[in-house]
């Protein structure tokens, strides 16, 4: 799966922007990483422009019937999911779903009622999502986006920037480093990004702070992205 946003939807993460800068590497086109994977994919790859400013794009070619890619749309919230949710059945009771309702329907439901009406942060409603999972949303009404990985990273998830300032979220880190060069990175397992909040965030610790350690020359990407235990914020304070 692969969603791509122009930079007046996403402010690019300056750890990435840092990366690419500090060691320069051949990037391309978000137009030029679409094509590709579009041809990688042959025909069966279904393409979705949102405006002039996002685009998804995804292919059920080689995936796990385990972790299935699924791809969603409602009320202007546009959703592709990877992965499988443990506790769906309970979920869909507390949403009110019914039981034909998948996991793309489900967080999209989920983010509506966190959006329109919940009392509770965006770590709450990603909290209790139990299973091997990663999806990419956006809510064309507020021009949101929202991006998250479950805990243990289980369904492979990057970001990275290409050549003209897109932020790009992929689930191939081949794809991704050919239009991104070293402004990649493994997106942080147990965490969500929302542009709502204003960044980077982990939804089982949200106080602990999120930090970009620069890679090693000969590393894939040019960051790793950690999020800090109690010991380590213990020790600044």
């Amino acid at each position: 799966m692969l969603g791509v946003f122009s930079s007046s939807v996403v402010s690019p993460p300056d750890e990435l922007v840092a990366a690419g800068s500090r060691t320069p590497s051949p990037k391309t086109t978000a137009t030029a990483l679409l094509k590709r994977f579009s041809e990688s994919n042959g025909g069966s790859t279904v393409s979705v422009e949102v405006g002039d400013k996002v685009r998804f794009a995804y292919t059920h070619q080689n995936e796990s019937s385990l972790q299935p890619r699924m791809f969603g749309v409602k009320d202007e919230i546009f959703c592709m999911f990877e992965g499988a949710l443990d506790n769906l059945g309970r979920l869909r009771q507390q949403y009110g779903l019914a039981k034909s309702a998948n996991e793309v329907v489900l967080v999209i439901e989920a983010y509506k009622a966190l959006r329109d009406r919940a009392p509770y942060p965006p770590n709450h409603v990603v909290g209790h999502l139990s299973g091997t999972f990663a999806f990419i949303l956006f809510d064309k009404s507020t021009s949101t986006l929202f991006v998250a990985s479950d805990q243990f990273g289980k369904v492979p998830l990057f970001w990275g920037i290409t050549a003209d300032g897109y932020a790009a979220f992929a689930d191939d880190a081949e794809l991704l480093k050919s239009a991104c060069g070293k402004s990649l990175a493994s997106f942080p397992q147990g965490c969500f990004y929302s542009t709502a909040v204003g960044g980077l965030m982990c939804y089982e610790n949200p106080k602990n702070k999120i930090t970009a350690v620069p890679a090693n020359e000969e590393d894939f990407w040019g960051a790793t992205f950690k999020v800090e235990g109690a010991t380590v914020l213990a020790a600044r304070e």
